[in-house]
């Protein structure tokens, strides 16, 4: 199945929350997500079953890999429970998750044992201090690499850790990420600061492009073939056998490669990581809609999309979009 440029569904995001414990500046920041803030009301956010049954019928529909994500995933009463569940699917080739890894050292042996075999660990500094004003709650860099080794005990390998890089912020800090993550346990990502939502004050200045992040990693690097057609980053090989890559989707962007849907807590649909609007799916997961019923509503929705956004984003940066809090990055 394939949408009106010519592009197959292969990769499903599924948010199970829009909640999360911090406030990075880049996400949620607390003017706007402050004590206040209304968030999904319990009724309104799928059940696991509901969360299941959607994912069974994406991948009827050609997806391969699916990826968990939030707001913060392990914030999910259960989550365990829900791993479980989708990793009984017959056909799913990847299951994974993304997690800030503050609560990972509770949860990485029961993620392992209810069937997960990837993660990815978003941290933006190893310095304490950047990483605490970055996550605006206080919370020590500490606990998100304890997070790390217990997952590196369950038998996850290798992991892979997201930075998002930000000028005037972490820049400086790449060199030691490269350093710190640079053997075959793990797959380091640097990500170019995005302008994702209407809350994170997003201006081009912010962005280190991917040619200054690679110049900062201080090593010589060795440029390896993309893993799968549509693969978003651009990859190295460390000197140490590791693996180092770069999403460079500001200045050098990869819609026209694009093969992922995202399926919002509350059930709604979106095609672009940068999309206005939602298809709400929700409402026919709770009526009598069966799954073919079900799979046609997505194909058609797949088969009618032409988002662009990253190469057209002069002309569309003054449009409302949604958060990146609820489509999980």
């Amino acid at each position: 199945m394939r949408d009106s440029l010519q592009r197959p569904l292969r990769d499903l995001r599924l948010s199970v929350t829009d909640r999360c414990n911090f406030r990075c500046t880049y996400c949620m920041p607390k003017e706007v997500f402050g004590r206040g803030y209304d968030f999904l009301p319990k009724d309104d956010i799928l059940t696991f079953e509901e969360l299941t049954r959607v994912a069974q019928v994406f991948v009827s529909l050609g997806v391969e890999k699916v990826r968990v994500t939030g707001g913060e995933p392990l914030m999910r009463r259960d989550i365990e429970q829900l791993i479980a569940q989708l990793a009984g699917i017959a056909g799913l080739r990847d299951l994974t998750l993304t997690t800030n890894g503050s609560i990972l050292a509770q949860k990485a042996q029961a993620l392992r044992d209810a069937g997960l075999r990837r993660i990815t660990v978003s941290l933006d500094s190893l310095n304490d201090a950047t990483f605490r004003a970055m996550n605006d709650m206080d919370f020590p860099v500490a606990r998100v690499l304890e997070g790390i080794e217990a997952a590196r005990a369950a038998g996850f390998s290798p992991i892979k850790i997201n930075m998002v890089v930000k000028r005037g912020v972490n820049e400086s800090d790449v060199s030691a990420m490269a350093r710190r993550f640079a053997g075959p346990e793990f797959v380091l990502r640097f990500i170019e600061y995005m302008d994702v939502g209407n809350s994170n004050g997003w201006r081009m200045t912010d962005v280190v492009p991917a040619t200054e992040i690679l110049e900062r990693i201080g090593e010589t690097l060795t440029p390896l073939e993309p893993n799968y057609a549509g693969e978003t980053a651009l990859r190295f090989r460390t000197s140490e056998g590791g693996e180092v890559g770069v999403i460079a989707s500001v200045t050098r962007p990869f819609c026209h490669d694009c093969t992922r849907a995202r399926v919002t807590a509350e059930g709604r649909l979106f095609t672009c990581l940068f999309a206005q609007n939602g298809h709400d799916l929700r409402s026919l997961l709770r009526s009598s809609t069966d799954d073919a019923e079900l799979a046609a509503a997505v194909s058609r929705v797949w088969r009618a999309r032409e988002d662009r956004y990253s190469e057209i984003r002069s002309l569309a940066t003054d449009k409302v979009k949604a958060e990146m809090s609820l489509l999980g990055g």
